[in-house]
């Protein structure tokens, strides 16, 4: 055994124990971000299947699969939860958006109001209606909405490939997003996908003759 200059056992480090170097912290880090991510999923899914007033921090957890102990370590209250929620939700629907593949317009109108009708934007509809009576979210959610609006264009003129120096071009393309929207909030109600799909279909026409 290696021994200090007092004779006593030689410490690791800064004094510490062999074994309890920064490189050991990983899993426990690894563990730490795999709850997060779970509490966050389980949060969005809460808020789309029973909107704000079900869910709970302890539905939530309860649906993570962790104690609600362990949710308030990540979330000490309901509002930092479901505040990194709405985080959580934005990036997760600009990403979706990011990773359309270039495909013909009236396949790229589909694929929008897919995203639009999916469980993510159902989520984000209960937040918006949450927000508009909690302080603590309101200024959060409409902060992330703008971004996440001005993303969802900027991506919608890049799959359409559409050309908003033409005048009238960027009006059609928001027009296509505000309706793509409307769907998803009917959507909430009753699930006309029969409609839906016409209404799709007509869209898709419509963009093929408004930017050539």
């Amino acid at each position: 055994m290696s021994r200090g200059p007092d004779g006593g056992p030689r410490q690791n480090g800064s004094g510490g124990q062999a074994g309890t170097g920064p490189h050991l912290r990983g899993p426990k880090q690894d563990r730490s971000r795999a709850t997060r991510q779970r509490l966050l999923e389980a949060a969005v899914s809460c808020l789309a299947e029973h909107g704000w007033a079900g869910s709970t921090v302890s539905a939530v957890a309860e649906r993570a699969g962790v104690s609600r102990g362990a949710a308030q370590h990540h979330f000490p209250t309901r509002e930092d939860l479901f505040t990194a929620a709405v985080e959580y939700v934005a990036e997760e629907r600009s990403t979706a958006l990011r990773t359309l593949p270039p495909q013909d317009r009236r396949t790229v109108v589909a694929a929008l109001v897919d995203l639009y009708t999916g469980p993510l934007f159902r989520a984000a509809l209960h937040l918006w209606v949450a927000a508009s009576n909690e302080p603590q979210l309101h200024a959060r959610v409409t902060e992330l909405e703008a971004r996440v609006g001005r993303e969802s264009h900027r991506i919608a003129v890049e799959l359409l490939r559409a050309d908003e120096s033409v005048p009238g071009v960027r009006e059609t393309v928001q027009g296509l997003l505000d309706m793509a929207r409307g769907l998803g909030l009917a959507n909430l109600l009753t699930d006309d996908a029969g409609r839906r799909q016409r209404v799709v279909a007509q869209w898709g026409e419509l963009l093929e003759g408004a930017l050539g």
